[in-house]
């Protein structure tokens, strides 16, 4: 069920993660490859946030399609040929609603056409109209089969539409909610199916309000919930407040008050712990249910199979009948594995509450998969000299730079750099090579054409 080409791109990454970050929960290297994003595609956005992750020239070059089209398709061949068939990949750069609805379909078609998966990052202040003129073509047929969006919502953010400047996450719930619905509203009208994301970033003025954030969007109609404790990344002119005066433990301690379980994020590991944390679960009515548990035993073993049976897999691109004949054929020729399963699927019934609950959240249509995540980005001041001494093959004394040199060995999003074949961790993108590529840019997508 795994594709060869997978198999030795995994193999590759594995090998070339650092030795502390090659334990036996490790995602990378085994059962994902990991996200790769665009850069320099589309720098500027119409929102003002602080903090900002573009550097203060993002806002001085032109959103041109053909540029996106061309940049897209250049570092869609590099991931291609060093990443293997397929990734998760993210169009991102300043605003992707700024560009034409045919050049981001365009895009779009491109990413999917080198494997990837694509997902489009936005503020998520456009219109049902835009959406569609994304997904349909000139005959209104749609071109896309599933889309995937995650949208940015939070209190840091100045210019949405229905709320310029809101003051509480609550001010927010509105907006999140007619977010989805559009999507709701696009698979009723033309059958296009969706995967939403919710993206806050966390400081210390929205940080209490996370729980509330979580209840509101639970049943909005995402299926991942990320947050970002803030970083001092991107333009200086936009650092607002101490984002150090608070901890990853106490992020998500607020997500986990919020949802009402404890979130087993040990589980899983994606890349450096310090950097991520995951826990994968399902919504069954209210009762927000672990698909695994890092304190079970039991589903540690079932993490272990998974990783060595289907790590690599590309279930997404497999239509879900002939997955599912692949799969049955797989547990018939291993019936130990079958009943590994079984197990399984059993604890997490009993974690909802029963076969009886579990059929009748089904029968109201209240399951829901609910994945959280958080991702912590490191400090510019650490990400320069951690590079430039990596570049050198050095090691820094200093422990900050060298936690900081760490974790960018084992960084799970990279960027293509196909004019010199490297792929960039995102830290590294945002804090060191940004303001050069955007200074470039500015030049080459002037505001005002000549």
């Amino acid at each position: 069920m795994v594709d060869a080409q997978a198999r030795v791109a995994l193999d590759r990454r594995w090998a070339g993660l650092p030795e502390r970050a090659r334990v036996p929960e490790q995602v990378i290297g085994k059962a994902f490859i990991g996200c790769e994003g665009t850069h320099g595609v589309f720098p500027r956005c119409n929102f003002t946030c602080s903090p900002c992750y573009h550097s203060s020239d993002a806002n001085h070059v032109r959103v041109d399609g053909g540029h996106t089209r061309t940049a897209v398709e250049q570092q869609m061949v590099l991931l291609r040929s060093t990443r293997g068939p397929h990734a998760h990949a993210q169009l991102i750069g300043g605003e992707v609603s700024l560009l034409d609805a045919d050049d981001h379909a365009a895009a779009l078609q491109v990413m999917e056409r080198f494997g990837r998966v694509p997902m489009s990052f936005t503020h998520g202040d456009f219109d049902y109209d835009y959406l569609e003129r994304i997904v349909l073509d000139e005959q209104r047929r749609p071109r896309l089969a599933k889309i995937s969006f995650a949208a940015h919502f939070d209190i840091t953010m100045r210019g949405r539409r229905s709320v310029p400047r809101p003051r509480t996450e609550r001010d927010l719930d509105q907006a999140r909610h007619d977010f989805c619905s559009m999507f709701d509203r696009l698979r009723s009208e033309h059958g296009v199916a969706s995967f939403l994301a919710h993206n806050m970033t966390v400081t210390p003025g929205n940080l209490d309000q996370i729980p509330d954030t979580v209840r509101a969007c639970r049943s909005a109609g995402f299926s991942m919930l990320s947050f970002q404790p803030a970083a001092y990344m991107g333009d200086s002119r936009r650092w607002r407040a101490d984002y150090r005066s608070f901890s990853s433990d106490e992020v998500w301690a607020q997500v986990e008050a919020g949802i009402g379980a404890r979130l087993p994020w040990r589980v899983m590991q994606y890349g450096d712990n310090r950097c991520n944390r995951t826990a994968i679960g399902v919504c069954f009515g209210q009762r927000w249910v672990p698909l695994l548990d890092d304190a079970e035993p039991a589903d540690l073993q079932v993490r272990d199979l998974y990783y060595q049976r289907f790590g690599g897999a590309n279930m997404g691109a497999t239509a879900p009948a002939l997955f599912a004949v692949k799969l049955a054929r797989l547990l018939i020729r291993r019936p130990a594995l079958a009943a590994v399963g079984v197990r399984w699927l059993s604890r997490v019934v009993r974690r909802a509450g029963g076969l009886n609950r579990v059929i009748g959240c089904a029968r109201r249509r209240e399951i829901r998969p609910l994945t959280f995540a958080m991702h912590s980005f490191i400090d510019a001041d650490a990400v320069g000299p951690a590079w430039e001494l990596m570049r050198r093959g050095e090691a820094s004394d200093d422990t900050r730079v060298r936690a900081a040199q760490e974790r960018l060995e084992a960084c799970v999003y990279h960027m293509a750099h196909p004019e010199t074949g490297e792929l960039i961790p995102a830290c590294v993108q945002h804090s060191v090579l940004d303001p050069a590529e955007n200074r470039t840019l500015r030049s080459l997508l002037p505001l005002i054409q000549p």
